[in-house]
């Protein structure tokens, strides 16, 4: 009797400490995510690796299809219907775009949205506390006051600020916004430059060479795909570069005052987590960062013929 129930408890101490879903079947998780750079890359990397914490081992109950829309809307969308068409368990779609596509796709899979500015101005969630439907996860959505001050403090006779953006992102649309309310405030003039695919980037940036004091690229997808081509306007015609993420710097960017896309995703994994251990998505507040981080490339800034202020650099959380 006494072996038995020694049998028992330790069941029940393996049964606590091994996660819940090491004990579960085998599950497919849909990752749909609208283009390939180093931003979005690390956010599906943190989602990742916080399943393996809480025990999904990728081959051994979990699957993941990684699907890949290199940044065409349609592809997105028939990316979207496959994976409700393969019947996965839940769907992780990173930025904006993919995001819509997913959510237009089906309303009864789990989605956890990740790397979304507005995901109530894109159409996603009802409000941010209470998403309601089958959706839930993070926001990206830019500390645009305090980016504007730090590009102003790098560049302190700033008057016209460039922006590059594709309008047919909502999330590029909601930044403009929060930029020009930002630069009102402060009397810099926005000028625009838009943008359809990535093959235009270059030019966009070309076409602000002599009109603008700085150019400020947001955490647009289709504009981030093609950053080497800002880099290199920039740094041929010694305009100041600043980027909404901190990926971008070790690109070119002389600076980002920006959330780790990294941290981002294990944010999103861990409500990927407790979606499929039984949450309601609909009753699960869409989540952000609070904490962000300074990145400097003083050789970038050299390159474009700005000296970083030394307080910049000071309180930088990475100096490359």
């Amino acid at each position: 009797m006494k072996i038995v129930k020694a049998i028992g408890l330790c069941a029940l101490v393996l049964a606590l400490v091994v996660p819940a879903a090491a004990q579960d079947k085998m599950i497919t998780i849909g990752i749909s995510q609208i283009v390939e750079h180093p931003a979005l890359d690390a956010a599906r990397q943190g989602f990742i690796d916080a399943l393996a914490k809480h025990g999904y081992v990728e081959g051994k109950n979990v699957t993941y299809d990684i699907q890949i829309a290199q940044g065409n809307m349609a592809t997105a969308n028939s990316i979207a219907k496959a994976l409700v068409g393969k019947k996965v368990d839940l769907i992780h779609s990173i930025a904006t775009p993919t995001s819509q596509a997913c959510v237009n796709a089906t309303k009864e899979i789990p989605i956890i949205i990740s790397s979304v500015t507005d995901p109530v101005g894109a159409g996603l969630v009802e409000s941010l506390e209470r998403p309601g439907g089958n959706v839930t996860g993070t926001t990206d959505r830019s500390p645009v006051d305090r980016q504007v001050d730090l590009i102003l403090e790098v560049v302190p006779n700033l008057k016209k600020l460039g922006f590059i953006y594709n309008s047919g992102e909502d999330n590029s649309i909601s930044s403009l916004n929060q930029l020009k309310e930002e630069c009102a405030k402060r009397g810099i003039e926005v000028v625009e430059a838009t943008v359809s695919n990535s093959s235009g980037v270059f030019m966009a940036a070309k076409s602000l060479v002599g009109r603008v004091d700085a150019i400020h690229i947001p955490t647009d997808n289709t504009v981030v795909s093609a950053f080497e081509s800002v880099v290199k306007v920039c740094e041929d015609n010694k305009v100041p570069l600043f980027a909404a993420d901190i990926d971008s710097v070790p690109r070119g960017a002389i600076a980002a005052l920006a959330i780790d896309y990294y941290r981002l995703g294990l944010q999103s994994g861990e409500m990927a987590v407790r979606v499929l251990q039984g949450a309601d998505p609909a009753t699960m507040p869409v989540e952000t960062l609070k904490d962000l981080n300074l990145y400097v490339n003083t050789q970038a800034a050299e390159r474009m013929g700005v000296k970083l202020p030394e307080a910049v650099v000071k309180r930088a959380d990475k100096v490359l």
